[in-house]
Formats: structure tokens, C-alpha cells, sequence
């Protein structure tokens, strides 16, 4: 892997992690037509993925601090008060129990992911079909919830249901094609979630899994032979800085639009995809 290489492939990770769309989709696009992906190998790019998402973490921290720094606060204080059978005020309950909801909402995705660790490592996850498939199956959920849910409630409506439908849905990012962002707002507008608050609780949401699954697969990239330091440090920092934007263009773009473009896109890509595939002018 080149310099120039990874600047791309950091680029297109900052790009697409939340835009739902699917990172990993793009990545597995992009490392192939590269020829990064060896077949002996194959969770080489799990662990260079799962790395460099550590960048569009930073850029998750650093779009939401203000938030990240109340919830934290709020949930340290008004879980001490509530030990203490103290009164708290509304903004320290309502920060306290968002606190609750995404520890709750990350653990199906936590079970789930050290579960089928290997599977996911595999080569079954960086399969053409089966991205072709996430690609389109995830377009038709999403459009069903852009269809009948009613999109009414905010953030600080959220309840222990919400994050379980939204945390189970978040499972469905194991499987690439399907993209986190793509299957917790898909998640979050069928518990009735407005699209910018579905997007909020998504980003927040991913931060625990991000984090845990990068940390996780640090030590095996840093020993990698197809990704070395300088590249990953590379792909990290491009990664979090075009991500950063690409947040804030997801939030500005969902107070007035809805998603039917990304499920057109997805539906587009995955339609290409499967037509390559089956005139075998792609290898699987």
C-alpha cells in the first residue's frame, strides 16, 4: 500500500461511514480494484478497516463534544443523585438517560460482533454477492421506513425500546454492504424518530462499536505487511477530517430532504454490482 493509496482509501471511509451508503462497501470496492485484498489473508482488511474507522471516531468526538461532554456529565451526577436519592434537574436526567441508551443500544452489536468475530474476519464478508445483496436488501428497509414511519419524535423522547431497535439494527453493519449509518437510521425512523434525530443517535451510538472494534483490531494492522504505520496514520487523519464534514452535510441535508437518494444510489451500485458479477466480469 502507497501513501497515495491510503489518502484515498481514508478519503473514501471520511466520505461514506456516514453518508448510508456503506464505508466498507466502498472500502472492499476500492481495496480490490487496488489489489490490497489478499484472498490468503482476508482479515488483513478487516483490521485495516476496522483501524482507520478509528478516524472517523475522532471526527464523531469531535462533531458532537459539546454533547458527548453533557451526556458523560449528566449521567455521572445524576446517577450519583439517583444513589443518593437527591433531586436532579431535567437536562441532567435527560443527558443521564441518553447516557443509559447507548450503553443499552451497543450491546446486540457487541454480542453479536465477538460472536461471529471470525466470520466477520473472513472471506464470506468481503464476498461481491454479498455486498451486491446488503447494498439492495438495506435500500428496501430504508424506504419502507422513509414509507410508513412517523417521524415524529426527538432526541430527548428517546426510550429503552428505541435503543434496542436501533442497537439490533446496528447489528446489521456486521454484514458489509448494509453501512451502520444505513441501518440505524433505517432503525431509528421505524421507532418513530425524526431523520436528523435518528442520525444524532446513530452517530452516538457508533462511537462504543468504533471504538471497540478498532482498538480490538489495532495490534494485528500495526503487524500487517500490506498496511504500515505511516499508511494507517495516513488513512486515519484523512479519514477523520473529510468525515467531519460529511456529518455535518448528513445532519444539515435531513432537516429538509429525505433519504430516497441514498436508497436510489444504493440500488444503483448494488444493480451494478450483481449484473458484473453474473456476466462474470467481476470475480466475486
Amino acid at each position: 500500500m502507497t501513501i497515495w493509496q491510503a489518502l484515498v482509501l481514508g478519503i473514501i471511509q471520511g466520505l461514506t461511514e456516514f453518508i448510508p451508503i456503506s464505508s466498507t462497501a466502498h472500502l472492499t470496492l476500492a481495496g480490490r480494484w487496488m489489489g490490497l485484498i489478499s484472498p490468503e489473508h482476508p482479515e488483513q482488511w478487516t483490521a485495516f478497516i476496522a483501524v482507520i474507522q478509528l478516524g472517523t471516531l475522532l471526527a464523531v468526538i469531535a462533531y458532537f463534544l459539546t454533547d458527548i461532554i453533557k451526556i458523560i456529565s449528566g449521567f455521572v451526577s445524576g446517577n450519583l443523585a439517583l444513589v443518593a436519592k437527591k433531586s436532579t434537574r431535567d437536562d441532567t436526567r435527560i443527558a443521564s438517560k441518553l447516557g443509559w441508551l447507548i450503553i443499552i443500544g451497543s450491546i446486540p452489536v457487541g454480542v453479536f460482533g465477538l460472536a461471529f468475530r471470525h466470520v466477520i474476519e473472513g472471506s464470506l464478508t468481503k464476498n461481491l454477492w454479498v455486498i451486491a445483496s446488503s447494498m439492495a436488501g438495506v435500500a428496501l428497509l430504508l424506504t419502507l421506513a422513509e414509507i410508513v414511519a412517523s417521524r415524529k419524535r426527538e432526541m430527548d423522547q428517546l426510550k429503552v425500546s428505541d435503543a434496542l431497535v436501533v442497537g439490533f439494527s446496528q447489528v446489521l453493519a456486521l454484514i458489509p454492504g448494509s453501512s451502520r449509518s444505513g441501518s440505524t437510521i433505517t432503525g431509528g425512523l421505524f421507532s418513530g424518530l425524526t431523520r436528523e434525530a435518528a442520525a444524532r443517535f446513530s452517530f452516538l451510538l457508533s462511537i462504543p462499536a468504533v471504538a471497540a472494534s478498532g482498538l480490538l483490531e489495532l495490534p494485528k494492522a500495526l503487524k500487517s505487511v500490506s498496511a504500515p504505520v505511516p499508511e494507517l496514520i495516513v488513512a486515519t487523519l484523512a479519514s477523520a477530517i473529510v468525515g467531519y464534514f460529511s456529518i455535518a452535510f448528513l445532519l444539515r441535508y435531513l432537516q429538509r430532504h429525505t433519504t430516497f437518494v441514498f436508497v436510489g444510489y444504493r440500488i444503483v451500485l448494488g444493480g451494478v454490482l450483481f449484473y458484473l458479477l453474473a456476466a462474470q466480469r467481476l470475480a466475486r
